[in-house]
């Protein structure tokens, strides 16, 4: 136990071996996309899409700043409008381009892409990068 409270107290040490983690994590084979064929064989798309990011997003780092928006400002209907507009913005783009390279790109490829992102980020953060952005 003691690794992990040397973790809390030093953020950039923690963050950077569970990114270089998720990194590894991308390359093993998971099930969830004969768990998505089979939500969507029951719910049809949409309601997939719907239950997939419905549980995605619980507790993720959108949630957290909509909380901290919703406490700052006094009106949460906007902050509502804000936030799902902002993720409309982020989120369409990555659809359609998603939609155009499916076919195109096998998921072992795209999911050797993410690992390694995520390892050099991951190792990025453990050598200090972002310190000087306050990180």
């Amino acid at each position: 136990m003691d690794h992990l409270s040397s973790l809390s107290r030093d953020p950039p040490l923690g963050a950077g071996c569970l990114v270089h983690r998720h990194g590894h994590l991308d390359l093993i084979p998971d099930k969830i996309e004969e768990e998505e064929t089979q939500v969507a064989k029951r719910f049809g798309v949409f309601g997939a899409t719907l239950i997939t990011f419905f549980l995605a997003e619980m507790g993720d780092k959108t949630q957290i700043a909509t909380v901290a928006l919703a406490a700052h400002y006094a009106n949460p209907v906007w902050v509502v409008i804000g936030t799902t507009l902002g993720m409309l913005l982020a989120d369409v783009p990555a659809v359609f381009i998603g939609d155009k390279l499916a076919n195109r790109i096998p998921m072992k490829l795209v999911h050797s892409i993410a690992a390694a992102i995520f390892a050099v980020l991951g190792v990025a953060t453990l050598l200090g990068a972002g310190s000087g952005f306050g990180f």
